[in-house]
């Protein structure tokens, strides 16, 4: 480009050219090259500016549960609406908090599968990373099973809990201690027990909380059942339904669920983009992908500090009222 001394003007948002832009590749044509570079850097300098504060990567940590529908659904969908770019990092919700407060890992926005999670994160005894937090959707816990493994027949002739139990199956589940998920499949099969009447339940198809043999990262789980690694797993409801995973419901009397939701950390690198990106997700653009990647959506509920949330999602928030 400097070797014919010409400048291109980078292409803005609206695809325009700004103001005075051709009258300054005149001029820096007319310059010469050591004027024209010096020239170049300063331009550069300040449209680089210019750009941050208009778009930029939006670094969103999510519960590893929603991979699909961040990835395929509201990523893209974002990016398209607002002109920045959706940068996502999923994992367990636990885990996540942890690297956040342990400053392992940095993000804009924050989305968690329990609510208890944005509490931990929460006051100046946990760094104050987290000052409100919006409840937006809800997904319940389901058995998912791979339709060739050789006990998917089973589920259509015995009790789930039974096929569970026996000798050989495969089962793939979170880590209690990093994941919401995981804690609710543990307090799921103790609850099994008595509603089942059948003692020792638990540990006849989990083993240890913590069995290595089952314990899989959440963001994983999906893929490991449907290449046949796993025979069933315990899943939410938004993951099989995406997935076309055969699942079971459990009775609601036992079934736990999952409640998402989403907030702006505290030092977040990108607040604007983090601030579109949350008004995206809970307006109407983005209630809608929500349920058509198998989401319950719920009213907008907020914890925390009402005056710290960005207008623009009080306003959404309002409106839900």
């Amino acid at each position: 480009m400097l070797a014919n001394d010409r400048f291109a003007w980078p292409k803005p948002l609206s695809g325009r050219t700004p103001r005075g832009g051709i009258l300054l590749q005149l001029r820096l044509h007319r310059a010469g090259p050591l004027l024209g570079v010096g020239l170049l850097a300063a331009v550069l300098w300040s449209m680089s500016g210019l750009a941050a504060s208009a778009a930029g990567t939006v670094n969103v940590l999510y519960a590893g549960s929603l991979v699909n529908l961040m990835e395929h659904g509201v990523g893209p969908a974002f990016d398209k609406a607002s002109g920045d770019t959706f940068q996502g990092y999923a994992g367990g919700s636990v885990g996540l908090a942890n690297q956040i407060k342990g400053k392992l890992r940095q993000g804009d926005v924050f989305i968690s599968a329990n609510p208890k999670v944005n509490d931990a994160l929460m006051g100046a005894s946990n760094g104050d990373w987290v000052s409100w937090y919006v409840a937006f959707a809800q997904s319940p816990l389901v058995i998912g099973y791979n339709s060739s493994s050789k006990f998917a027949a089973d589920f259509k002739t015995k009790p789930w809990y039974q096929v569970l139990s026996e000798p050989g199956v495969k089962i793939g589940r979170t880590d209690p201690k990093l994941d919401p998920k995981g804690k609710l499949t543990v307090d799921l099969m103790k609850q099994a027990e008595t509603f089942y009447n059948s003692p020792g339940l638990s540990q006849k198809v989990l083993g240890a909380p913590d069995n290595p043999a089952q314990v899989l990262p959440e963001e994983t789980l999906v893929g490991r059942l449907q290449s046949g690694q796993l025979d069933v797993g315990f899943f939410y409801s938004t993951e099989t339904a995406d997935a076309k995973i055969p699942a079971l419901a459990l009775p609601p009397a036992i079934a736990p669920k999952a409640v998402y939701t989403v907030t702006i950390l505290h030092n977040a690198p990108s607040p604007a983009g983090a601030d579109r990106f949350v008004a995206f997700l809970l307006g109407a653009n983005g209630q809608k992908l929500l349920n058509e990647h198998g989401l319950t959506l719920q009213k907008l509920s907020l914890t925390g500090t009402a005056d710290a949330v960005p207008q623009d999602i009080k306003s959404i928030l309002a409106k839900a009222k």
